[in-house]
């Protein structure tokens, strides 16, 4: 494999490379280049369905809606309302034909969680590889949080997953994430098996979010 051992790298190889060709220093600390954003991600699973349905309580006035063949422009209001503070940015990065394909999928479920007639949350189950399900995005709007919404909704996720039938549900989080997403996913029986360090091009940078998102995160610009 070829390395690079420049510090100065164009944003062209930068787009493209993977960060097994960015170098790393003998202390093993890595420098994240300008204009990006480096975080941990952690990938969680469970190969069985919890035995209990323990946290099922629905609150009044919520709904968990089936939204199917989504509209693009609603989903990416929807992806953007849960996940801007967060920074989600890969499906803001997706072109309408990229994005249909998966959200348009008979193999990919989209929901929205509605209180009061509006939708607070998301939920996309992706059951594209055989015998398994990806909790792709999972979320609730900022002032929906801490509100107990999210036990039901992860609730209604293993439920509809596990209903398939499947023999593995996973989920992943990132340091970028809300700080207790991590330890939710755990004590909702999920088993950490693996984790990797992502550098990507920063949204805020590159105009797919506001620069005043994911204010926990600081800004590197070019």
């Amino acid at each position: 494999m070829r390395h690079i051992t420049s510090t100065v790298l164009s944003e062209a190889v930068l787009q493209n490379m993977d960060i097994s060709m960015l170098p790393i220093a003998a202390d093993g600390f890595m420098s994240v280049p300008p204009g990006r954003v480096a975080t941990i991600v952690t990938s969680l699973e469970m190969t069985s369905a919890p035995a209990s349905e323990a946290g099922a309580t629905h609150p009044a006035g919520v709904e968990l809606i089936r939204v199917q063949h989504p509209d693009l422009g609603w989903y990416r209001r929807l992806f953007r309302a849960v996940g801007e503070d967060w920074l989600w940015f890969s499906r803001l990065r997706l072109d309408d034909h990229q994005l249909a394909a998966i959200i348009h999928d008979p193999a990919v479920q989209v929901y929205a969680l509605r209180l009061a007639a509006a939708d607070v949350g998301i939920l996309e189950l992706d059951f594209r590889e055989v015998d398994q399900c990806e909790i792709a995005f999972f979320g609730l709007v900022p002032t929906e949080i801490g509100k107990g919404l999210g036990g039901y909704l992860m609730n209604e996720a293993m439920a509809h997953a596990w209903r398939a039938p499947i023999k593995r549900l996973w989920v992943h989080t990132c340091t970028l994430d809300h700080p207790g997403a991590l330890a939710f996913y755990r004590r909702q029986g999920f088993r950490a098996y693996r984790q990797q360090v992502e550098i990507a091009a920063d949204p805020r940078v590159h105009g797919e979010l506001s620069p005043t998102a994911g204010a926990h995160v600081p800004i590197f610009g070019p």
